[in-house]
């Protein structure tokens, strides 16, 4: 491999560096799994085993990519209480690592939308909370308003009817 070769090869898996650290960075600032190394981590791999692919002719190495990270991600989504946390964190972490297979395939611009998209949509998480906690309200007020006055029996203590 030439040395310009090499070159551009390192600055493509430089842009993979770059845009997981973006997308991880949002993660970190919100309080989340799966902040800038990790993000930064996957998208450089990701895009270090597409480069793999792409130089063999095999897509067979790219199609693992997709299940190893769905096997990672799966790590991070548990439940707590009620209900189930790392969702978002693991589809993150499944954008990133597609996006660093998109830098492989040399679609550097649709990698840059895709980061930026990403981030985006991220952002979009205090208005997801606040639709997610009115709705929640609302089903409250909506439950008390069907119950008679003086029922104050709690939802989870009522049994079924069979």
């Amino acid at each position: 491999m030439s040395n310009e070769a090499q070159l551009e090869l390192v600055a493509r898996l430089g842009l993979a560096l770059l845009l997981g650290a973006i997308v991880g960075l949002e993660r970190e600032f919100r309080g989340h799994e799966a902040g800038v190394r990790t993000s930064a981590l996957v998208c450089l791999g990701a895009a270090m085993f597409g480069e793999a692919s792409r130089s063999f002719g095999d897509s067979r190495v790219a199609a693992g990519v997709v299940q190893g990270i769905g096997f990672l991600g799966a790590g991070v989504i548990f439940q707590r209480g009620d209900g189930i946390r790392g969702v978002t964190t693991a589809a993150t972490i499944w954008a990133v690592a597609a996006m660093g297979l998109l830098v492989a395939q040399r679609m550097w611009l649709s990698s840059v939308v895709v980061a930026v998209g990403l981030v985006v949509l991220l952002e979009t998480a205090p208005l997801s909370n606040w639709v997610f906690a009115h709705r929640r309200e609302h089903a409250r007020d909506i439950d008390l308003r069907s119950r008679g006055p003086g029922d104050i029996r709690d939802r989870r203590d009522e049994t079924p009817d069979r």
